[in-house]
């Protein structure tokens, strides 16, 4: 348990250093990026490094949050589940905008929006499974109904996470969204709704499997999430009588 323990918070500080070191990064060639491409070898312009700079941010904001809500309101997050999220962050922050991969790799974006659907089932499902035996707000919940929640719990912030690129898109000219091609001839008709409805299909499908794994486990009493489950604990009480 401890050398599990030690491996997840070294992991989980490598991809922290990494962020922060791409930050940096980022930040000097946001100064030294044209605003518009000006030639087919400028592949990113400001726009691009200035969303890659806030993600990076949002990479490092990410990691200190376990530690936050564990503090704050006692919120336990197994360590395969942190090492999950810290490899995720990782793949997608720093492996897929820093290093160019969702360029590079072939369906790399694929791959991780098929995992964030998952990921984001699992999370959906911790928390109605914390709210259905909380005292403070008790509820009696169907192992079907717990599953539907999560489903549309992970598809709700797939659908988030498009809006943010659209917006992006829009205001900073990046190609998050992948209207144009790398050397910026755009897309048009089913061409451009393409990536889009990927995305959501791909999210809608990981999150289906794991809604469905979920469902199995509650339904039947397997206990297969209880190692990934996040949980609350339980105030200690401290009064000498």
């Amino acid at each position: 348990m401890l050398r599990k323990l030690f491996a997840t918070r070294t992991w989980m500080l490598f991809a922290f250093v990494s962020f922060a070191a791409s930050a940096v990064y980022v930040m000097i060639k946001i100064a030294l990026a044209p605003t518009v491409a000006e030639t087919p070898e400028d592949i990113r312009i400001k726009g691009d490094y200035f969303v890659m700079l806030l993600q990076c941010v949002l990479g490092i904001v990410a990691m200190l949050l376990p530690g936050f809500l564990k503090r704050t309101i006692r919120l336990n997050v197994p360590s395969y589940m942190l090492m999950v999220y810290a490899v995720f962050l990782y793949c997608a922050i720093y492996l897929g905008e820093v290093r160019s991969f969702y360029y590079l790799v072939p369906h790399w974006d694929t791959v991780l929006h098929a995992f964030s659907g998952a990921m984001l089932g699992a999370l959906g499902f911790s928390f109605v499974v914390i709210f259905n035996k909380t005292e403070i707000v008790p509820l009696q919940l169907s192992a079907g109904f717990v599953a539907l929640f999560a489903f549309c719990f992970a598809l709700s912030l797939g659908v988030l996470w498009e809006i943010y690129e659209f917006c992006a898109d829009e205001f900073l000219h990046t190609n998050m969204q992948k209207y144009m091609l790398v050397d910026g001839t755009l897309l048009a008709g089913h061409a451009v709704l393409a990536d889009t409805m990927k995305d959501l299909i791909v999210d809608a499908l990981g999150a289906f499997v794991m809604s469905s794994l979920g469902f199995i486990s509650l339904r039947y009493k397997k206990g297969w999430f209880e190692k990934i489950q996040l949980k609350i604990e339980a105030k200690i009480s401290t009064k000498i009588k």
